[in-house]
């Protein structure tokens, strides 16, 4: 067995365990029974809900997610998605610990604009101080700063979730320098949060030492969502060993895998 399974490397978030390090989203999937199978083939144990988009009780005889997702099985993560402000992702948060019996762990995004959905600083900085101190165990979305990264780790905040390229846009890693840097200096887990567009893309993330991959449109919108999920679990496994492992070094020229000294001939 590697000396790197899951079961000897895990992935610690708020102080839980999990053997996974790949974190699925539930929308835009054709219906929950896919999102379903999707999330299955994934292999992932935490499983984002957008609180304002997704029905978990809310709608009392609408389908219900939690019927598919159930929170035994899965950590289920409420993120505010849709909010673009402080005051609409507090207020999202404190609901989501109200419809699931007093969950706190929680993914917060505030949103600049519609267009891009590239994060909004100032309201991320000031929910997530206003949250911590409410008890919430918070997950935040972030631009790739690495000060910024710093500061929401000091507020408290259980992960940082830098965008490797905008929301949805499927461009894979734009930004590894800064990706790395927010690595080198966190004390808490670094999770890829958007831009992942095929399997490359997250063992690319792995490989610069994130801890997780954060990911739903790159699933949901491949021609097959379940056979991409099974691509993206084992892509994290694979980028997550290589890091582990340390790549060759990178060399300008060829260097021989069998070298001639000492040969016979």
């Amino acid at each position: 067995m590697s000396s790197v399974s899951s079961t000897t490397d895990p992935l610690v978030i708020a102080g839980i365990s999990y053997a996974s390090r790949l974190l699925v989203g539930t929308g835009k999937y054709k219906d929950f029974d896919e999102t379903k199978r999707a999330i299955e083939a994934s292999g992932a144990q935490i499983v984002t809900v957008a609180i304002r988009r997704t029905n978990v009780g809310q709608e009392a005889g609408a389908p219900n997610l939690l019927d598919y997702i159930t929170p035994d099985r899965y950590t289920l993560l409420p993120n505010t998605a849709g909010c673009y402000d402080a005051d609409s992702a507090i207020r999202t948060c404190r609901l989501a610990r109200e419809l699931l019996d007093g969950h706190d762990l929680v993914k917060l995004e505030v949103l600049g604009d519609q267009k891009t959905l590239y994060p909004n600083i100032v309201e991320t900085l000031r929910a997530a101080e206003v949250l911590c101190n409410d008890g919430f165990k918070v997950m935040v979305y972030t631009t790739d700063d690495p000060i910024m990264a710093r500061r929401l780790e000091a507020l408290g905040c259980v992960a940082i979730m830098p965008l490797a390229a905008p929301i949805g846009s499927g461009l894979g890693i734009q930004n590894r320098y800064t990706i790395r840097e927010i690595v080198a200096n966190a004390n808490v887990p670094v999770i890829v949060d958007a831009g992942v567009g095929t399997a490359s893309d997250a063992s690319i993330a792995m490989e610069l030492g994130c801890d997780a991959v954060l990911m739903n449109t790159a699933i949901a919108e491949a021609r097959d969502p379940v056979l991409m999920a099974e691509a993206m679990r084992h892509a994290v496994a694979a980028g997550r060993l290589a890091h582990r492992a340390g790549r060759m070094p990178r060399r300008a020229y060829a260097s021989a895998s069998s070298p001639i000294d000492g040969t016979f001939f």
